[in-house]
């Protein structure tokens, strides 16, 4: 049911996962899963992926590149332009499989891939129907704050930063990275009950979602390409095609789902998870499985 897969995006080879449903007769609808900031495939991609394969599409994940299995150096970077291209670079390998059928080929993007996953959909009309779960823009996010109101001053002083690094690799000095989220449960104290920071903690430092290939570890100029980016500015540009945005009540990235809805054209929809935090539609089947329903829901409408 679950293939070991390679394709080129950028030169570079991306590693996936394809699921393909068993005792079906192709071809087959397609979904493009990508994953969050500083995940892996493995990690809450691969709970969509197992629900969507059993109700009938090829679901293929992946590592983005510079990251997991991925070709890239250095390793760890955040590249919001390349993150996209993975996206298309995905749904070309998807669209040439024999089980799929290149013409009902949808995504689905996770947290900051709910981001890239519209970014990429805007200008890639092969993408039919457009899906995030709590999305969010990296690039809204590191200039304004998960709330909106960070002082400038604090993007400036990454850029800053992010200068220097640059001038040190030319120098032949090693790659500065930084930690992504708090690496010990002292550290996550420090941010509110609830927030996606605090419980990132809890599913990417331990047992719950821990992966090898997930370091905790970024290059820290990456700010430098995140700063200019802005997933949502075009969203216009998704329709007529359909989007779906899912976000939980209780999560402090829903203002990203809000506001974008309201700038999208439509056909356009935005799908509430009862008492979910960010992190609780990672992993937990409480929120997993609705949310699985209504996507399930939502592709079967329009990829047919």
């Amino acid at each position: 049911m679950r293939h070991d897969v390679k394709f080129p995006s950028s030169g570079l080879s991306i590693a996936g996962h394809l699921y393909v449903p068993e005792n079906t007769s192709g071809p087959l609808p397609g979904v493009v899963i990508s994953h969050p900031m500083g995940s892996v495939k493995e990690q809450s991609p691969s709970n969509y992926a197992e629900r969507l394969v059993k109700q009938g599409f090829v679901v293929l994940t992946f590592d983005a590149a510079y990251q997991g299995e991925s070709e890239g150096s250095p390793r760890g970077l955040e590249d919001p332009i390349q993150r996209a291209e993975d996206v298309k670079s995905a749904v070309s390998y998807l669209s040439i499989r024999p089980e799929v059928d290149p013409q009902r080929i949808g995504a689905l993007g996770i947290c900051a891939s709910g981001g890239y996953v519209p970014f990429a959909a805007q200008t890639d009309h092969r993408i039919k129907a457009v899906a995030t779960v709590v999305g969010a823009c990296v690039g809204i996010l590191w200039r304004e704050g998960m709330d909106g109101k960070q002082s400038p001053d604090v993007l400036q002083k990454q850029l800053d930063e992010a200068a220097v690094d640059r001038t040190n690799e030319a120098k032949g000095e090693p790659v500065r990275m930084a930690q992504i989220v708090p690496a010990t449960d002292e550290q996550a104290k420090f941010f509110p009950e609830k927030s996606m920071f605090r419980e990132a903690y809890d599913y990417y430092r331990t047992p719950r979602g821990q992966h090898p290939r997930s370091t905790n570890q970024w290059v820290a100029r990456s700010v430098d390409k995140i700063a200019q980016y802005d997933s949502y500015a075009l969203v216009d540009l998704i329709a007529p095609r359909p989007l779906l945005m899912i976000a939980g009540t209780e999560a402090d990235t829903q203002r990203f789902s809000v506001e974008t809805i309201e700038k999208a054209k439509g056909p356009k929809e935005l799908f509430w998870i009862e008492g979910a935090s960010h992190v609780d539609l990672y992993d937990k089947p409480e929120y997993v499985d609705p949310a699985s329903v209504k996507l399930v829901s939502f592709f079967k409408q329009h990829l047919g």
